[in-house]
């Protein structure tokens, strides 16, 4: 018999949702014909409430603006009390697409990727679907907002690098697992061969240093000048700009390609992110927590320009601690640090391994195989799970997270150092 689980979600960013599909994924390949994952966004999408849509919407242009007026939002709300006065007011506008898509799917779990679904997803649970035990995801890495933290959550999966504030019932079973990424970004830090392949099949040189600019799902963070100061200082590195739902963005650097010899390459979207990033020698951009954890699992070297206020504003010294990256808040420290880079390879090559130990590219399904116990789904008669590191010599990650869920009641409260 194959279990429904609601997965809810919503596009404020590009991270909410590919974690839903990273853990989606994984339950298709460890539990094969075992789960029916339904994917649900009550606050943006059909059935949604007007105000919903128009202040979720309000999200990219916000960050990409008035980063500061997205922080006085953020810090205002980051309390016990006002993420209470917000759950029993504004966002009970997004009951009503939780209870239809309750309703309509009957699932055996409800799980929340969103730190405003979760209240929903709980009042529903009450009382359409008692019997469903409710997860919550956090996709952030270290600063974690109040609005995630719902005591009456059964499982509360959290990132180990997490600046958690303990808070809700008494035994809420908090999981030390990290943020979820797809298959497609476990294979690790690619051989030099393999990288030169990956160029030529996206149609790159293979020879030139690669400096991937990236700014999230909404394409923010001063790209565009980024880009261009790049490609003016150095005849000898190529630029790919990856620019997200910021269409204005990549229409005007396309018109610009043309003028950098074929140095500049500009995509929106991409389905697959994991080979822009294993073929770059470095990828540049904000330090948001989904780009963080997809590089990381193909040890990608960063160059962190800058940081939403609140809800990234560890990421960067969580980043730069390991080693695995810089911090070049200004067009031209990022300029310096490329020119440093490219003349040391050694360097380079030091940073990927750094950004190699901070991924999680088991934590999908690790996940997966949480869900699976509080449903009552029994592990396949063979393992299945992904090796989602692929590195040589490293040992599969398959299983701990059927240990992991086990043991949640006794990793309440635990405090890891970083993503392993």
């Amino acid at each position: 018999m194959t279990a429904t689980l609601l997965f809810l979600v919503a596009d404020t960013g590009g991270g909410h949702r590919a974690a839903a599909d990273a853990v989606a994924q994984a339950l298709r390949h460890d539990y094969p014909g075992a789960f029916a994952p339904v994917l649900c966004d009550p606050l943006g999408g059909p059935g949604s409430a007007a105000v919903l849509r128009r202040l979720t919407g309000l999200y990219g242009p916000s960050i990409r603006l008035a980063p500061w007026a997205w922080g006085a939002v953020y810090h205002g709300c980051d309390f016990r009390a006002s993420a209470r006065i917000l759950r029993s007011t504004l966002l009970t506008l997004a009951d009503r697409p939780v209870a239809d898509a309750v309703a309509r799917h009957r699932p055996a779990a409800i799980v929340s990727f969103h730190p405003l679904t979760g209240s929903a997803a709980i009042r529903i649970r009450d009382v359409a679907a008692p019997r469903a035990p409710v997860v919550t995801i956090v996709t952030d890495l270290v600063s974690i907002h109040a609005t995630w933290r719902d005591g009456d959550a059964d499982r509360i999966v959290v990132p180990p690098s997490a600046a958690w504030v303990p808070g809700g019932r008494p035994g809420r079973a908090r999981v030390d697992i990290g943020p979820p990424v797809a298959a497609a970004f476990a294979a690790g830090p690619p051989r030099p061969a393999e990288r030169a392949a990956l160029r030529r099949s996206l149609g790159l040189d293979e020879h030139r240093f690669l400096v991937l600019l990236t700014g999230g799902g909404e394409g923010s963070g001063g790209i565009a000048s980024r880009a261009t100061a790049i490609l003016r200082h150095f005849d000898d590195v190529g630029v790919v700009v990856l620019s997200g739902r910021n269409r204005r963005l990549h229409d005007r650097l396309a018109s610009l390609a043309g003028r950098w010899g074929g140095r500049l390459t500009v995509r929106g979207f991409v389905d697959n992110m994991a080979d822009w990033l294993r073929c770059a020698d470095v990828l540049a951009g904000k330090a948001g927590p989904g780009t963080i954890a997809e590089a990381t699992c193909c040890g990608t070297p960063l160059l962190l320009t800058s940081h939403l206020p609140g809800q990234e504003s560890g990421n960067i010294e969580f980043v730069v601690g390991a080693g695995a990256g810089r911090h070049v808040p200004t067009v031209r420290r990022l300029v310096r640090e490329i020119g440093l880079l490219r003349r040391d390879p050694a360097a380079v090559d030091r940073m990927r391994t750094a950004s190699a130990r901070l991924g999680r590219p088991g934590a999908a399904s690790e996940i997966a195989a949480l869900l699976a116990d509080l449903v009552g789904v029994p592990a396949p008669a063979v393992p299945t799970g992904l090796d989602r590191r692929g590195a040589e010599g490293t040992p599969s990650l398959t299983g701990l997270g059927r240990r992991a869920a086990a043991g949640a009641s006794s990793l309440t409260g635990r405090n890891s150092g970083g993503i392993r």
